[in-house]
């Protein structure tokens, strides 16, 4: 019997929410643009589940861009200290703005703030500019709650692959690779 590969994702993230120092959630983020240039980033995981893996960013940003060219994408966590990691690819959707809604209230007023005063991305004259429109968020909304921005938003990679990469000496290392299908997930192995 296939093991469930999201049950198996929530063991290892478990244990590099506990071992791991720093961004236990950090996940590198590869898109490609309209003329095939791949770009790759690191993004914060905000939620998963079987729907899929969740991270939220500007809607001008470059990585949007690219990803309403090309709505796939490929993640990947690294806990060195596990030696472990996991890809994921699969196809991208927007999230619901009501879940980009409750997401965006969790954050801190400053990061809510900062994403009204960033074009992120687009170029930047000098770091004054950026602290001066960060300030002008700032007294735009004093006094009240900071809504989400209209431009920022959630995307929601839902996995057609998922493997499992686990160090093992003599570079022997073990890879579990979980394929969607209709019915569920195949599950294999690769050589190391």
């Amino acid at each position: 019997m296939t093991e469930n590969p999201f049950t198996l994702f929530d063991h290892w993230f478990a244990e590099a929410r506990a071992n791991e120092l720093n961004d236990s959630n950090a996940m590198a983020l590869a898109t490609v643009d309209a003329e095939g240039q791949p770009s790759l980033r690191m993004v914060l995981l905000k939620g998963h589940g079987p729907e899929g893996f969740i991270f939220y960013t500007n809607q001008q940003s470059r990585k949007a861009r690219e990803l309403t060219v090309n709505p796939h994408a490929a993640l990947l966590f690294h806990w060195k200290s596990l030696r472990r990691q996991i890809r994921i690819e699969g196809h991208i959707t927007p999230v619901d703005p009501a879940i980009a809604d409750a997401y965006f209230a969790t954050r801190s007023r400053d990061s809510q703030l900062g994403a009204w005063a960033s074009d992120q991305s687009r170029p930047l004259d000098r770091r004054e500019t950026f602290e001066a429109r960060f300030d002008e968020m700032q007294a735009r909304f004093a006094g009240q709650d900071v809504p989400r921005p209209p431009h920022w938003s959630g995307y929601r990679v839902t996995p057609e692959r998922i493997e499992f990469w686990q160090d093992r000496e003599h570079r022997l290392h073990e890879r579990r690779l979980f394929t969607r299908t209709d019915d569920g997930w195949d599950e294999g192995l690769l050589y190391p």
